[in-house]
């Protein structure tokens, strides 16, 4: 059952932390030598991975009372208690307010995303990824990337829109029949909300928290950064006016290479379901991509 009054995050600590190194260990070494390594290190501080920023940025919407918890997030790890040491210690030097866990050892972590109630999983595993997105919960494969978001403050947060915000129905009749059909297609259907995609409650969940700041004052921005243009954009309105949710920034490319305008968005994350794309968008800042829909079959 997932938590209503917060916005639950799960994240692998690889999404976490840098974990290349010990990572190299492991397919090159084996198990042995990788708990070894990491115990050896265990007071070493890990260096932010790619996902870092995004959930510091996340844990700072919270107040300073239990009370004020907006956002709560939660450390999965295929890493064992012992092994997993090394990390607990890393979140504490990093100060970062995180205090539940699952420590797997080697096994998939996508069986305890439910029973933490989250609303988001961040992993750099794609297969439970897809996991997590079977069961009905947004998640993402974080792409090795060396962009990290360094700035301070809002949170930016961009989004595709097909097999992401909304269903991957639109997107399926360009993959099979073609730009023009496609655009006939949605300029019929116009005024016909698209369905809800696997990142649609997220998403609600982000506008809920934006609604309780005034105006300009919100610690969060969000964007709508899609290979559509007119005539399919009218369709897209329409269907966030329907849903009643506010996207901040929407940004219509018709098939241009969406980096550069995420880089001049400010992209904390970008959430993508085709490789290109995402490949396209880590070159700027940190993407993730959503394993889900038509392209992803």
């Amino acid at each position: 059952m997932k938590q209503q009054n917060k916005l639950t995050i799960a994240i692998s600590s690889r999404a976490l932390f840098d974990l290349e190194e010990g990572h190299k260990v492991f397919t090159e070494q084996g198990v042995k030598a990788y708990c070894k390594y990491q115990i050896e290190h265990e007071n070493d501080l890990l260096e932010p991975g790619v996902a870092f920023s995004l959930v510091k940025k996340l844990l700072a919407l919270n107040g300073n009372t239990p009370d004020e918890e907006k956002v709560e997030v939660i450390l999965l790890s295929r890493n064992s208690a012992d092994t997993g040491l090394r990390i607990f210690n890393s979140i504490e030097k990093h100060k970062l307010p995180i205090y539940r866990a699952a420590f797997t050892s080697g096994e998939s972590l996508y069986r305890y995303i439910e029973p933490f109630g989250a609303h988001l999983f961040l992993s750099a595993d794609p297969s439970d990824v897809r996991e997590a997105l079977e069961m009905g919960i947004a998640a993402a494969a974080i792409l090795p990337s060396a962009s990290r978001s360094t700035k301070q403050g809002q949170l930016r947060i961009a989004f595709d829109g097909d097999s992401v915000i909304f269903s991957d129905d639109a997107e399926r009749i360009y993959k099979q029949e073609g730009l023009a059909a496609f655009d006939e297609s949605e300029r019929a259907a116009a005024n016909d909300p698209l369905p809800g995609g696997p990142f649609k409650e997220f998403l609600r969940l982000l506008h809920k928290l934006q609604t309780e700041y005034q105006g300009d004052e919100s610690p969060i921005r969000t964007a709508l950064v899609t290979a559509r243009g007119a005539p399919a954009h009218e369709r897209v309105i329409r269907t966030l006016r329907a849903w009643d949710i506010r996207i901040d920034e929407a940004i219509f490319l018709g098939g241009k290479p969406k980096g550069e305008f995420l880089k001049a968005f400010g992209a904390d994350i970008f959430f993508d379901d085709q490789t290109g794309h995402c490949e396209s968008a880590a070159e700027h800042v940190p993407a993730a991509h959503v394993v889900h829909g038509i392209s992803n079959q």
